[in-house]
């Protein structure tokens, strides 16, 4: 017989405030024209993209990651300090260690909490939710901060035709804290590794300490091409609209309602056509409020869905209690499902 005492946490979990910040330089696609033989038409039709936000030097992944959390703080109507744990998805914090989430939990004034990274791409977001809601149940913290930060202009090749005007910075936080009824629903997630080429960083991190040079990719002027993110665009968007608007529906399913109990649909934001072809595939009835984020923020990674709920619910199209089903989609491939209460 075990002597462990058991852990006791809240009966469930539920998001109880979003923040977001974007950074303050807009980029119409016509800067991205400059490097690349396109155009705006061009652009538009292939992603809906006709802005993103690309951060200064001043807005780093710590910067923009304090200014959301702030937001979600203030909104879940909690002190920093109540904070038990930061949870902080990103694949553009160039520092191996430490995580920047520790950064970021000194910064709001959280005072001592488990602070770590995860590195999930596009899923990020629902991945990092998903161990939230597990603390908050277990009982190893009662409120949960969840952010995903992206500066993905970092991580851009401008002269790549197929995907340097696809990304976007920014950072979306949440609060995930105790609840007496279920807002959070299973979470319908995995991975299909097999597929991990079709997204990918350029050059790994050790091909500039010690690896052979000439090897490397060069842009136009003959300088070394910093690492870049890749993608394979034809086989991510089949993938993207017939996979995953499966793994969609068994969301809905394992949540026990049907699209037409749907108030809102928050996807990734990676592409206006896979959004629509989503929406037509899960057959959503015309009362549900789609977000397009995509089109003024560009696809932001982990933080495309928590800065779209937050716009959402800032712009009134979404209000809270509103229910949501999000998914998140991306290199590895991984993704993630779940049906949420907004806060």
């Amino acid at each position: 017989m075990s002597k462990i005492k058991p852990s006791k946490g809240a009966p469930y979990a539920r998001i109880l405030g979003v923040g977001g910040y974007r950074p303050t330089r807009v980029v119409p696609n016509e800067v991205i024209l400059e490097k690349i033989d396109s155009s705006d038409e061009w652009i538009r039709s292939r992603s809906g993209i006709a802005t993103r936000h690309w951060a200064s030097p001043e807005e780093t992944v710590a910067a923009m990651s304090v200014e959301a959390s702030g937001k979600a703080i203030a909104d879940a109507g909690i002190a920093p300090e109540q904070i038990g744990a930061v949870i902080v998805s990103t694949v553009s914090h160039f520092k191996q260690t430490p995580a920047v989430a520790t950064e970021i939990a000194d910064k709001i004034g959280a005072g001592k909490p488990a602070a770590f990274d995860i590195s999930a791409g596009c899923a990020g977001f629902g991945y990092g939710l998903t161990l939230a809601k597990g603390m908050v149940v277990e009982g190893s913290a009662e409120y949960v901060l969840v952010i995903g930060v992206e500066r993905l202009s970092d991580l851009t090749d401008l002269e790549d035709r197929a995907t340097a005007f696809l990304f976007g910075d920014g950072a979306g936080a949440v609060v995930v804290g105790p609840s007496d009824e279920p807002h959070i629903g299973p979470t319908v997630w995995g991975s299909e590794g097999d597929k991990s080429e079709t997204i990918k960083q350029t050059v790994p991190w050790n091909e500039f300490h010690g690896g052979d040079v000439t090897k490397l990719p060069l842009d136009s002027s003959g300088e070394i091409k910093f690492p870049a993110i890749t993608q394979e665009g034809q086989a991510v968007f089949r993938w993207a609209v017939f996979e995953m608007a499966k793994v969609a529906q068994q969301a809905l399913d394992a949540a026990g309602i049907s699209a037409d109990d749907l108030d809102v649909f928050i996807p990734h934001q990676a592409n206006m056509r896979i959004i629509d072809s989503m929406v037509k595939t899960l057959k959503l009835p015309e009362h549900v409020t789609v977000a397009r984020d995509v089109e003024t923020t560009g696809n932001t990674s982990a933080a495309s869905i928590p800065l779209a709920m937050e716009r959402l619910l800032a712009t009134g199209k979404a209000k809270s209690g509103d229910t949501a089903l999000i998914i998140g989609f991306g290199a590895g491939l991984v993704f993630a499902a779940t049906v949420v209460t907004l806060p």
